[in-house]
């Protein structure tokens, strides 16, 4: 998506079975190194999220299960989250290829692609760009801004329908140029914002908690990422 020379690019198809992914120590966890969140699986060439606390379910009004639209949203917000930690540049380029088996209805399954995030203990900020793993009208994409504690985040953007939710094979990808962060299904934009809270952190991936035990059910089968400079 750009013709400028990356400062650094990574890709993978997770050749490894890791609990939490590390392949070789490049990916930093929510649960290893930011203690609240979840981490993330590898196994058989595919990459999803780890086990979640699951005390508190998810409802948020945006999402059909919560009745009151003025309600702050409930949940744990302990979403698996991944990052390849180092250097980066601030303009940044994920790209995901989606697995799913099984979707459903009963669960908010995400696929996420995280930009400018960092991930420390008790804290992860930066931004994520996710699309419900289903193909119907309660499908969605979404922009939100991670700030810092557990369950500290803002949405950005959300659109809703068919036409915002991905199935299996499908390609998503995610981009932060400047303050502005754009979201893509299969080439086509789909959803945008606009924010300039965070200026730099890493590239990495996520999943919505809320899935009961389908986690590895969805995830990616490749991800790969580049970073620019200006």
């Amino acid at each position: 998506m750009s013709d400028r020379t990356p400062v650094r690019s990574y890709s993978t198809d997770f050749p490894l079975d890791e609990h939490p992914i590390s392949e070789g120590g490049l990916w930093l966890n929510g649960k290893a190194d930011g203690i609240d969140w979840a981490d993330v699986v590898t196994k058989g060439g595919r990459v999803f999220g780890g086990p979640v606390r699951m005390n508190v379910a998810e409802q948020r009004a945006e999402q059909g299960n919560l009745d009151n639209e003025d309600e702050a949203p409930l949940g744990d917000y302990d979403d698996p989250t991944a990052v390849i930690g180092g250097e980066w540049g601030p303009n940044q380029h994920g790209k995901g290829i989606v697995f799913c088996e099984n979707p459903t209805n009963e669960y908010f399954q995400e696929v996420q692609i995280r930009l400018r995030t960092t991930i420390e203990p008790n804290s992860c900020t930066g931004y994520e760009v996710f699309f419900r793993v289903l193909k119907s009208e309660e499908a969605y994409a979404e922009i939100v801004r991670w700030d810092g504690a557990i369950g500290k985040w803002a949405s950005l953007a959300r659109h809703v329908g068919i036409d915002y939710g991905v199935a299996d094979g499908d390609v998503i990808e995610a981009t932060i140029e400047g303050h502005t962060l754009k979201g893509f299904i299969n080439g086509r934009e789909v959803i945008r914002a606009s924010d300039d809270v965070y200026a730099n952190g890493c590239p990495g991936v996520g999943f919505n908690f809320g899935c009961g035990d389908t986690g590895p059910e969805h995830g990616f089968s490749h991800f790969e990422v580049d970073t620019y400079a200006d």
